[in-house]
């Protein structure tokens, strides 16, 4: 019998990690040491989804295995360094592999082995070069459960945040969004079903707007508008 390969899968607590992991421990190809995740260490929430960290937490309780968690400050100026040092922590368990959920975009795909290669990590995809319709299907066929939790309000309506990402939402989507939301357009907080042992409880106490001014290579500055779900654990 092959003994299995350890490996950290890298976790963001929304749908595509949810069931990227899904596949990732019925396969059984790899040991799934820890699940990483990283943490603002200003607001104690995961960044772009803005997940508090105890309801990251209990998520990893209820899949059964352990979080590893990277502070980073607002700015990222010690996020490269928290990285490698994680990584070279978990290379004294003998992990060789970093697993993600990243479905088609390539330019992060290409940064993910650029980083992580050299350090003697191999970058493992599992959703990897399968259509956004493709992934989707695999996911409502799963029985994994998540809301959506943020919206590009250029795209996505405030009326979206709280649903549950099912086929009659699936349906409401714009033709011209992504379906997986992966130009951004949404993310999501995975709860139930699939992996999780136990459904995570958590409420939704608000819904704000925010905005964020990106500067482009070509020197010029987007603003970016999100609708942004306030969560709260029950």
């Amino acid at each position: 019998m092959n003994q299995r390969k350890k490996a950290v899968f890298n976790w963001s607590g929304g749908k595509d990690s949810a069931l990227a992991l899904y596949k990732i421990l019925q396969e059984n190809e790899f040991e799934v040491v820890s699940l990483l995740t990283t943490i603002n260490e200003e607001t104690s929430k995961s960044s772009v989804h803005e997940i508090p960290l105890e309801i990251l937490e209990n998520q990893a309780k209820s899949i059964g295995i352990p979080l590893y968690v990277v502070l980073f400050d607002k700015a990222l100026t010690n996020y490269e360094d928290k990285m490698s040092k994680a990584v070279q922590h978990f290379k004294q368990q003998n992990v060789t592999h970093f697993i993600f959920g990243d479905i088609f975009l390539s330019d992060i795909k290409t940064y993910r082995e650029k980083k992580l290669n050299p350090l003697g990590i191999e970058v493992v995809e599992p959703l990897w070069n399968k259509t956004s319709e493709e992934v989707m299907s695999e996911f409502l066929k799963s029985g994994i459960k998540s809301k959506i939790i943020v919206t590009n309000a250029d795209q996505l309506n405030k009326t979206f945040i709280g649903k549950d990402l099912d086929e009659e939402t699936v349906k409401s989507f714009p033709n011209d969004i992504d379906v997986c939301g992966e130009n951004g357009e949404y993310h999501t907080l995975s709860y139930a079903g699939g992996l999780f042992k136990n459904p995570i409880d958590f409420t939704i106490s608000n819904v704000i707007k925010t905005t964020y001014d990106i500067k482009l290579e070509n020197g010029e500055t987007k603003t970016y508008n999100y609708w942004q779900a306030e969560i709260k654990n029950e």
